[in-house]
């Protein structure tokens, strides 16, 4: 019992592993097709999502299909999921 107890714990934490970048977790979407960046210069930026990751506070990683990786506050960024 408590070797199948330890094999689910691996699987589930396997799975939540997993699920970064482009995140769908379970039956929750959390993919955007584009994101709309603030810089701090004034300027604004549609951004089209290859991946993204967020971390713990305010942070999100942005990777652009162009390869350019962005760091930002989520507090600058609203990520975009178009209807199909």
């Amino acid at each position: 019992m408590k070797k199948f107890a330890l094999l689910c714990l691996a699987a589930l934490l396997t799975l939540m592993l997993c699920s970064c970048g482009n995140y769908d977790l379970f039956d929750t979407n959390y993919t955007y097709d584009y994101a709309i960046v603030s810089f701090p210069d004034g300027s604004v930026k549609t951004i089209e999502i290859e991946q993204w990751t967020d971390y713990e506070g305010e942070q999100i990683q942005i990777i652009a299909k162009d390869g350019t990786v962005y760091l930002l506050s989520t507090v600058n960024c609203i990520l975009v999921n178009e209807p199909d």
